[in-house]
């Protein structure tokens, strides 16, 4: 999943619309999922192509794994596209909005839970955790990849011809690319030991955006990484930085990041090019996993700066002038 394991100061609370005149980036906030919906919680959501849905991970209330479902954003009731079974995350439409993936187990023999040293259940890099394909109701599922290991972290390129993943089915966490049919697979990163992961392709296709723990165990900094492996570091820091995801401009990113503390994520905007950095959001509790819509005037993110829940959240985003 697309989660981690464990300057501008621009803050609002409320429901159902938050006026929030210091998060001066941010305009008409609203909640898009809630628990009134049937959700425990909700989040990483991505705009279809046209941007008139999303696809979002969710979990049921009473049941304790992920499913996948889709949301028009004009009105209406959430569609479960996924089987029901297993556990899911990261959805991604296509660009021609033809169709999704996201992955999944509900084809493994049996689902393995993990018992940490405090005797609490948590998935661990879920086993038999597959990539599929699927039209957006979710009919003609098609496995793009199979076997034990996780694959997920999917996303396609701004062409749909190629999905970039993370998967542990060399022994360590690296980040692979295939043909958009599930074909042609190279391995991108190679390091061991480590976690790679949460990768998106640049708009022109040249770089991949990503997040590792490799010099620190579960203390994630972004990188950059071309096709032919050549990587750059984008973040050096003491926290946890993690789901950054491209402007379509293609020299802005947003990303997650602890550097506020652990009990309170919030969003940030960098400029990959001159290294500036602006501060998104300011909310006491958590705001993450922020993506923008194909013109790159609207944010999604996930936040529980509404009934305390994880839900999603949809803004007007203005780029900030130092940016």
């Amino acid at each position: 999943m697309r989660y981690p394991l464990v300057f501008l100061t621009v803050y609002c609370s409320c429901f159902f619309s938050f006026v929030c005149s210091s998060e001066p980036f941010l305009e008409n906030i609203r909640q898009v999922t809630f628990s009134s919906m049937g959700f425990e919680k909700a989040g990483e959501a991505y705009f279809s192509p046209d941007g008139k849905a999303i696809v979002f991970q969710a979990v049921p209330i009473g049941e304790k794994n992920y499913q996948i479902y889709t949301l028009r954003l004009d009105g209406g009731s959430p569609v479960l596209v996924s089987t029901g079974k297993g556990s899911c995350t990261c959805a991604f439409f296509r660009p021609d909005g033809k169709k999704i993936i996201f992955a999944s187990s509900h084809s493994a023999p049996e689902e393995i839970e993990k018992k940490d040293s405090d005797g609490k259940y948590v998935w661990d890099l879920t086993p038999y955790m597959n990539i599929y394909e699927a039209n957006p109701d979710g009919s003609d599922l098609v496995p793009l990849t199979s076997g034990p290991a996780y694959h997920a972290e999917c996303a396609y390129s701004f062409d749909g011809s190629e999905i970039v993943y993370a998967s542990n089915e060399t022994g360590s966490m690296n980040l692979f690319i295939m043909n958009a049919d599930g074909s042609f697979v190279r391995q991108l990163t190679h390091t061991d030991y480590s976690y790679n992961g949460g990768p998106f392709f640049s708009p022109d296709g040249s770089q991949i955006l990503f997040r590792t723990d490799r010099s620190q165990k579960d203390y994630l900094q972004l990188f950059l990484v071309d096709r032919e492996g050549r990587e750059r570091q984008l973040t050096d820091n003491s926290a946890v930085n993690w789901a950054p995801y491209w402007h379509p401009n293609g020299k802005v990113i947003t990303y997650t990041t602890s550097i506020h503390g652990h009990h309170q994520y919030e969003l940030y905007l960098m400029n990959i090019e001159t290294g500036v950095q602006c501060r998104l959001t300011e909310n006491p509790s958590f705001d993450g996993l922020s993506v923008f819509d194909r013109e790159g005037s609207r944010i999604l993110w996930t936040s529980k700066r509404g009934d305390g829940s994880c839900q999603v959240f949809l803004a007007d985003f203005i780029m900030p002038d130092i940016l």
